[in-house]
């Protein structure tokens, strides 16, 4: 938000307008009049739960302040708890902030209950601490369909490095996942988008006084 080199406009609102979605954003960090941070949107109703820092790492003074956005999304009457984050570049720094992640505050939380979605910049290849101890709690999409690999995402020139994830509760089917390798991917980001299709847990609804379940595709 605020940005000079993309006109200072707020681009968290300005994409939400163009595809006429509700938006959440949360500034990690404030440099003079520019926010940087992280944004969920929404084509369902959603309600913003939690939003605030992530733990740093003392040790090393001005590293960049890293956070999370937790928002509730119903989904045809289903409730996912969904949380976007974007995690520090040091190993020590991002187990600290994924422990916080787990912890009580946030996926440990009472109302965070499944179905339930963590997605974002982590920072961290398969092959990291961080990575393997979110795997221990969640499922890697990416790992549910393609076999054991992982996308890579960047750079956006010459993917080599798989930093981005999203993970899900074991209630949440993968249909589909990959990596957006498009022209227009490689100029709005140096990261590429990962993409999922994931089909909600079987809920009970009424309907002509039967009981019958109803599962939900959502993207």
């Amino acid at each position: 938000m605020g940005r000079a080199r993309s006109g200072q406009v707020d681009q968290a609102q300005t994409i939400a307008r163009h595809l006429e979605m509700d938006v959440h954003f949360f500034p990690a960090l404030k440099v003079l009049d520019e926010l940087y941070g992280d944004a969920v949107l929404s084509r369902w109703p959603m309600r913003l739960k939690k939003a605030e820092g992530l733990p740093g790492y003392g040790r090393i003074r001005g590293l960049e302040p890293r956070g999370a956005l937790w928002a509730e999304v119903d989904v045809a009457e289903t409730r996912v708890q969904f949380i976007n984050t974007h995690l520090g570049i040091l190993g020590a720094e991002r187990r600290k902030q994924v422990a916080a992640l787990l912890g009580p505050d946030w996926l440990g939380h009472a109302d965070c209950t499944p179905p339930a979605v963590l997605v974002g910049d982590f920072n961290a290849t398969p092959q990291s601490r961080s990575y393997a101890a979110l795997r221990r709690r969640l499922r890697d999409v990416q790992r549910s369909e393609t076999g054991g690999r992982n996308n890579a995402t960047f750079p956006t020139r010459y993917p080599t490095l798989a930093l981005d994830h999203i993970f899900v509760s074991a209630d949440i089917e993968v249909i589909d996942s990959f990596a957006v390798r498009s022209a227009l991917a490689r100029v709005a980001s140096d990261h590429l988008p990962l993409m999922a299709e994931l089909r909600l847990p079987r809920r009970q609804v009424e309907s002509r006084g039967d009981r019958h379940a109803q599962q939900i595709e959502v993207q």
